[in-house]
């Protein structure tokens, strides 16, 4: 019989004293389920400590003082509003209205100096396999030495990859860009914003690419600190005017480029463009780049016996030969030099990295002269001076590298190890983030109606052979032999004895099985854990009343099971109304367990929505569905809305805009639709001069109630508006959540940004048909306590006519973004369906919530309550809590923890709060502090 630890019993225990069930002889073998009804009771859990719960009803002030930063007194308002019945809460003033800044510590993020070691020992290229299983990105090039790294691209998910693989942020000296585009740079923002946020003043990377680097550095100016990215250098001629400052070019538009050269590496560049008869057609991220890293020869070993033979006797000259000076024979009257003692130098290893990204770009290629030294085919008064390449990394797509010019051109290289890092089939069943997809595969046991299989999973059941992979990717001609790249793949270089491939770290890959079968010797409760779960739908089905009685099996009175109201929305609701699937469940920087901040909210065939698009987004849609089903995804989307500026929510929109305009290129579409608030414009208008990101913005302000209310009335008067019974009218009529001259109007009108509601008229008749076409009355964004310009969405559904001919009203979904409990919020959520709302923190820290102007556990749940919503679903939780967060039990009757790929259908919403102990349960060995550390030491 398994042994009952007191933790499980607290776990279950009941959370009422009235316990009841019938009571008989049980011979039966012991399950879980007997031991959930046999537990005694115990006491329960000591809550964390903390201040006050969050009390509507209260109308006092307060203030809070800082209590990090450094003796300044920072004022902590708890009036959000002005109106004489709105209710009080504390949030950061300051913060709120974005005058914060000067309370921080001034930082100056400064480029590591290292002392170089032209001796090193340790010197490898080795293979980081972002994007390798989901091909939303381009894998990155690690390039180590004892003193010094090197990094080639940085897309999306890098950060976190080198989270999960314990690779120090903070030892990466440059990064270098194969090309300017999402695919390559995508990480970049959250990867600059975290190494300036390392230590007291902040560390920073020097970042190299072609021209247009000039663009994406302008961009992000708009939400990144200029001091982060003063270290930064483009090099080569702009085919474009006005690209750019600070430029490197050559003397010969094909003459390499050298970037970094000292003691231990040389790093060129050679510009790779796509063949045109006239250079001005070039467009920004066109460009492309072919680096040659060739390392410093190593000095041949000195020869005692020809010092000998030399007159030369053992003693300090022997050093001063082997450090390159000349000394004079001691026997004989002639001068020694380093050569007559030292064996030859053994030259120093080449790696080539080439991203040649279409066949367009192999013309040029061909045609550069000053790759000639590198080629094992050269003429005879070439072949001296000659450099051998010991390896070739190629970034280029497999239908550029099947073609025959490129093959041949690969052949020039001789005895060359070939790597092939380009997105292949192969790599789709090997899960990169490890940590990440066991606890995917663990949660997908224990309740696989919340957590579907990840993609990857059904990919590894078909068990393609190798000649349908090949198939697949285009028939690779065998002129030239190749490995294909696996993550962290190395290729020595130093040692010189070792040079060659080194597998010993590529990651030996775990199936679902043995995921599984390690869950059970863990937690041997799981089992009948899983069983119960899946009875909850088999009650479903049987009756709608299972939901408001005792389940006799695991014999435990839950707040919910007493709450037999279902809301009219659910009647006869159908599965393909709606399911949310968070995305990223993270706040401020990627984890191994949590990505950062995104919704996406699936209408099926009527199309769908994502909520904030943080760094990773289509990594995550691509491990949900697949790499085929996330493209259709994309596809389908209807629009795309953003809270507010902070990095962690809309830093991966430029990889999914991107990637949709190449899907539908050819196909008659409409640009997307983005709604957000203005700096993200900004961002967005100066980032489309390096990429056609083929979307319309429109901002949060323009689709607040008040503006729809303005719009519908001028619509209307001008005679050429919508019918009063169209959305934008329906929504216009729908109470005020935003009085007028509220303080959280001052908050959204800053000085300076008046809003043009006339400018916006065609893109809100845009959003109107969208709208219905969706089955959508209404999207309504209104403003929340976090920064300037911060906000939150109400989703509503149509009213819909049952079989019988009654009118069912529609669903009604609101997400908070990130804020402090405010009126607005809880006006916003009267009577909704599901409220997602962010908790950072624990409940016993509830001050550094209010500086953060974030919201604890326990404030998300009553703004909930105080609402009346139905369900409420936790997300956005601090990286302190890498995998399920620090709550009180008790107050948990309608609400979930959400999780990263969670799918939640509104059929399945009266379950919800059900599994939330069975979660507990699953995760009961996992202290909040486990995995933080690792978080920090990935970057320290």
């Amino acid at each position: 019989m398994p042994c009952v630890s007191p933790n499980l019993r607290l776990l279950f225990s009941p959370l009422k004293p009235t316990l009841s069930f019938l009571s008989k002889p049980n011979p039966k073998p012991f399950s879980f389920s007997t031991f959930l009804a046999s537990s005694s009771p115990a006491k329960r859990p000591r809550s964390v400590p903390r201040r006050d719960s969050l009390n509507i009803a209260r109308r006092s002030s307060s203030t809070f003082k800082e209590r990090k930063g450094g003796g300044r007194e920072m004022e902590m308002e708890e009036t959000a509003g002005q109106s004489r019945d709105s209710s009080s809460f504390g949030f950061n003033k300051r913060r709120a209205e974005g005058k914060d800044k000067s309370d921080r510590p001034r930082k100056n993020p400064q480029l590591k100096e290292r002392k170089l070691n032209p001796t090193n020992t340790i010197a490898y290229v080795q293979i980081l396999g972002t994007g390798m299983d989901t091909q939303d990105t381009s894998p990155s090039v690690l390039l180590f030495f004892d003193k010094q790294r090197f990094i080639f691209n940085a897309g999306e998910g890098l950060q976190r990859f080198c989270t999960e693989h314990k690779i120090k942020l903070s030892k990466i000296d440059h990064i270098f860009l194969s090309r300017v585009c999402s695919e390559t740079a995508g990480g970049l923002p959250g990867l600059l914003l975290t190494l300036a946020g390392m230590g007291e003043e902040g560390y920073s990377v020097k970042i190299w690419g072609p021209s247009d680097l000039n663009f994406l550095v302008g961009a992000m100016k708009s939400f990144i600190p200029h001091a982060t990215m003063v270290h930064t250098q483009s090099f080569g001629r702009a085919p474009f005017s006005d690209a750019a400052e600070n430029v490197t070019v050559p003397n010969k538009a094909v003459d390499p480029i050298v970037l970094v050269n000292d003691e231990v590496v040389k790093i060129s560049a050679i510009l790779l463009q796509p063949h045109c008869s006239q250079q001005s057609q070039i467009k920004p991220g066109e460009m492309s780049v072919l680096y040659i890293c060739e390392l410093s020869e190593l000095m041949g070993k000195f020869d005692p016996k020809k010092a000998a033979a030399l007159g030369l006797k053992p003693g300090p000259k022997y050093s001063e030969l082997q450090h390159g000076k000349s000394v004079k024979s001691d026997h004989l009257d002639i001068m020694v030099h380093p050569s007559d003692v030292m064996n030859p130098p053994v030259p120093g290893p080449i790696v080539f990295l080439i991203d040649c990204p279409t066949e367009s770009h192999i013309q040029d290629l061909l045609s550069i002269e000053s790759l000639n030294g590198y080629y094992t085919e050269v003429s005879s008064n070439l072949a001296e001076s000659r450099k051998m390449v010991n390896c070739v990394i190629h970034l280029s797509p497999a239908s550029v590298v099947s073609s025959c010019d490129y093959q041949k051109w690969m052949k020039k290289f001789g005895s060359a190890q070939h790597i092939m890092a380009g997105h292949e089939k192969r790599n789709l069943e090997f899960p990169i983030l490890k940590s990440s997809a066991r606890v995917a595969s663990r949660l997908n046991y224990l309740c696989p109606q919340f957590f579907p299989a990840p993609g990857f999973l059904s990919f590894q059941h078909l068990n393609y052979s190798e000649s349908d992979i090949n198939s697949r990717e285009g028939s690779t001609l065998k002129i030239c032999e190749s490995i294909p790249a696996e993550n962290l793949l190395k290729f020595t270089l130093r040692p010189y004895a070792q040079l060659g491939l080194d597998r010993s770290q590529i990651p030996i890959p775990i199936g679902h099985s043995q995921v599984i079968n390690e869950l059970h010797l863990e937690i041997p409760e799981i089992a009948d854990a899983a069983q119960n779960v899946r009875g909850f739908w088999q009650g479903l089905k049987e009756s709608k009343e299972i939901l408001t009685t005792n389940d006799k099996r695991v014999m435990i009175e839950e707040p919910w099971l007493t709450e037999n109201t279902l809301p009219r929305c659910l009647e006869n609701v159908r599965r393909d109304d709606l399911e949310i699937v968070l995305l990223g469940t993270g706040s401020s920087q990627p984890s191994k367990y949590r990505n950062v901040s995104s919704v996406y909210v699936n209408l099926f065939s009527k199309g769908s929505l994502l909520l904030d698009c943080g760094e990773g987004t289509l990594g995550q849609l691509k491990r949900r569905y697949g790499v085929d089903g996330a493209d259709n995804v994309i596809r389908n989307l209807k629009c795309v809305w953003i809270s507010h500026i902070h990095a962690d929510h809309h830093t991966g929109l430029a990889r999914v805009l991107a990637l949709r305009r190449d899907l539908l290129k050819g196909v008659p579409h409409e640009p997307l639709l983005v709604i957000g608030p203005r700096q993200l414009k900004r961002y967005l208008d100066a980032y489309q001069r390096l990429e056609d990101l083929d979307m319309q913005f429109l901002d949060c302000r323009s689709t607040t109630e008040a503006s729809w209310d303005t719009f519908a009335s001028d619509d209307e008067s001008n005679n050429n508006g919508s019918s009063p019974e169209s959305p934008m009218h329906s929504n216009a009529k729908n109470g005020t959540l935003f009085a007028r001259g509220s303080r959280m109007q001052s908050y959204l009108r800053q000085p300076g940004s008046p809003v043009d509601h006339s400018a916006a008229y065609p893109f809100l008749r845009r959003l109107n048909n969208i709208l219905g076409e969706a089955g959508l009355e209404a999207l309504i964004s209104f403003p929340v306590v976090h920064c300037p310009q911060a906000f939150g969405i109400v989703l509503k559904a149509a009213a819909r006519v049952n079989s019988a001919g009654k009118v069912i009203p529609g669903w009604k979904l609101v997400y908070s973004g990130d804020t402090r409990p405010c009126q607005e919020l809880i006006d916003a959520c009267r009577g909704a369906t599901v409220l997602i709302h962010e908790a950072t923190f624990e409940d016993g820290l509830v001050d550094e919530a209010i500086a953060r102007n974030h919201s604890t556990t326990k404030e998300a749940i009553e703004v909930g309550n105080s609402a009346s919503a139905y369900r409420i679903i936790l997300t956005h939780f601090s990286q302190r809590y890498p995998k399920i967060p620090v709550f009180d039990q008790t107050h948990m009757h309608k609400t979930c923890i959400a999780f990263d790929m969670m799918s939640i259908n509104i059929a399945d919403l009266p379950v919800l709060p059900r599994v939330l102990p069975y979660l507990k349960l699953l995760f009961r060995n996992e202290m909040a502090a486990d995995e933080s550390d690792d978080i920090v030491e990935a970057v320290v």
